[in-house]
């Protein structure tokens, strides 16, 4: 019986996904475990290597490959994948990424079995530069009580998805989740409802960056796909008030610097989007009541005022005319 289904979706990742197939076909266990690689219908080379690999890889029998037909997009793919697995523990490996530690399963799965009460686990990652620089993780902080859901909720992602292993228990995934340009976050958020989060000391994979279709993006773009997950997310928690008002305090904290670089086309696709169409308009009349009654006038701010009322919306511009003139 498979114990840990290993999902990795992959596009255009002919350069990589040898090394990330190799490394999982390495993995040293005393359990059965498959390897489920989705490919989203890459134009590139991508199903050469893979075919060569299933082709002459005495251990290739683990591997469940499939070719989509068309281009599903990255949400799609990975609920695809997900839904394949039959494994009691899943891991999860980008087809850019790859594990370095041969015995990182058997790590994970042993510390899962001892701690019932822990839902998932991750360990510390290497970073792997463009150059071929390899450095400690500077692209996240693992805060204080990360074991907590609420510390998750607050101080966003700190976990890399090619160090994280966590108990199949998702099955089904709210509407929301389709829409998410950030996957593996809402993941753990849906997971950590049910248990702590546990991480183990070894550095046991490698993220590269500047090679996936996030890492890529500018900072611009990020904050926008950042701001939008989280959107999202507190959407998805319409019925649980209390963790909508964790997912709340941090989209606080990043929609006053984003909104004002958010342009026409991704307002215009937040407005549309029935999940958070209304939301963006009632958090931002929210924020400018706050500063407005605390007399806040900073570059911030009139930055946030001037680019609202740029977008012609005439109901917020309405209620900010009041607030901004006549208290």
């Amino acid at each position: 019986m498979v114990k840990v289904s290993v999902v990795m979706i992959t596009y255009n990742h002919e350069l990589y996904i040898k090394e990330a197939i190799l490394a999982v076909l390495a993995q040293k266990t005393n359990f059965e475990i498959e390897l489920i690689v989705a490919n989203d219908y890459s134009p590139d080379k991508t199903e050469f290597v893979v075919r060569e690999i299933i082709d002459t890889h005495p251990k290739s029998n683990i591997i469940k490959y499939t070719r989509h037909t068309a281009n599903k997009g990255m949400m799609p793919n990975f609920i695809w994948a997900m839904e394949q697995c039959n494994g009691e523990y899943i891991a999860l490996c980008e087809g850019d990424d790859y594990w370095t530690d041969p015995h990182k399963l058997q790590k994970q799965v042993d510390f899962l079995e001892i701690n019932r009460d822990f839902i998932l686990c991750f360990h510390p990652v290497k970073i792997l530069k463009p150059n071929g620089q390899l450095t400690d993780d500077f692209i996240t902080y693992v805060p204080d009580n990360f074991e907590h859901f609420e510390n998750l909720a607050n101080h966003g992602n700190y976990i890399h998805t090619p160090s994280v292993v966590f108990r199949n228990i998702l099955k089904s995934f709210p509407d929301e989740f389709l829409y998410s340009p950030i996957g593996d976050y809402f993941i753990y958020m849906l997971l950590a409802q049910y248990g702590k989060i546990g991480r183990l000391d070894d550095t046991m994979s490698i993220y590269r960056y500047m090679s996936g279709i996030y890492s890529k993006l500018d900072e611009e773009e990020k904050k926008y796909k950042w701001l939008l997950t989280l959107l999202l997310l507190y959407s998805s928690y319409e019925k649980n008030k209390e963790i909508q008002g964790l997912i709340l305090n941090q989209i606080k904290s990043v929609m006053i610097p984003s909104l004002p670089h958010i342009n026409q086309e991704q307002l215009a696709y937040i407005k549309s989007n029935k999940y958070t169409h209304d939301l963006v308009d009632k958090l931002i009349l929210q924020q400018i009541k706050i500063l407005h009654k605390n007399q806040i006038s900073n570059h911030t701010y009139e930055m946030l005022v001037i680019e609202i009322m740029n977008r012609g919306k005439r109901k917020i511009t309405s209620l900010m005319h009041k607030l901004l003139f006549n208290g």
